[in-house]
């Protein structure tokens, strides 16, 4: 399977693979060596699970660049949340088609999340009835009204666009908004920050902002 992606991203005009390892601490040695823009992760992977060198990679100051999407044969379960938990950009099923994969890669390197509204809307429905962990959950003191509003629409699955509407405020204000509170959050990307909203509490057990 690492042959057959290596293939096709090789194929690609202006991506480069630069190394693939058989093993999770093989890919935390190999990513802390190369720093490459994208790090394509089996979620799980002998010596070290994918979830836990994703969560090293997210850890470590060097390699604040490194997007990780995650490979998985689950879809939508425990593995997919514990992934972007853990700093995962996104995460992809291994029979992806090749062209939705090389526009994976494109979506993340251009520092976006690979989560559609779609997948946003599934995971919270999957996840969000569970009591949130508030003793790990960033806190959104910092944030401003206004902020706490569009990280609750963003959690509940809305683009900028969506949340614009919502808000009755421009796609640019609303994407300002989104940004600012990623900032202040820590947050890597918008999937963590689904996450944060999740484990915060802000998301309510049906998926709306308390």
């Amino acid at each position: 399977m690492r042959a057959g992606f290596r293939a096709l991203l090789d194929a690609e005009d202006g991506i480069e693979v630069v190394g693939e390892a058989a093993d999770g601490a093989q890919a935390l040695t190999l990513v802390r060596a190369e720093v490459p823009d994208i790090a394509l992760i089996d979620v799980q992977m002998p010596v070290m699970t994918g979830i836990e060198a994703t969560r090293r990679i997210a850890a470590d100051p060097d390699l604040a660049d490194v997007r990780v999407v995650i490979l998985t044969n689950y879809g939508l379960d425990e593995y997919v949340f514990e992934a972007l938990r853990a700093g995962a950009s996104g995460f992809l099923l291994k029979d992806t088609e090749p062209a939705d994969l090389l526009q994976a890669i494109e979506v993340v390197a251009g520092g976006d999340a690979l989560l559609s509204p779609s997948v946003t809307r599934t995971l919270i429905g999957e996840f969000v009835s569970r009591p949130p962990d508030r003793a790990t959950a960033p806190g959104l003191d910092c944030l401003t009204r206004r902020e706490r509003e569009v990280t609750a629409l963003a959690a509940r699955g809305l683009t900028n666009e969506e949340i614009a509407a919502h808000m009755v405020i421009s796609p640019f204000t609303a994407k300002t908004h989104v940004s600012r509170a990623m900032t202040k959050l820590g947050a890597r990307d918008r999937a963590q920050l689904v996450v944060f909203a999740y484990e915060s509490g802000l998301v309510a057990a049906r998926g709306q902002a308390e």
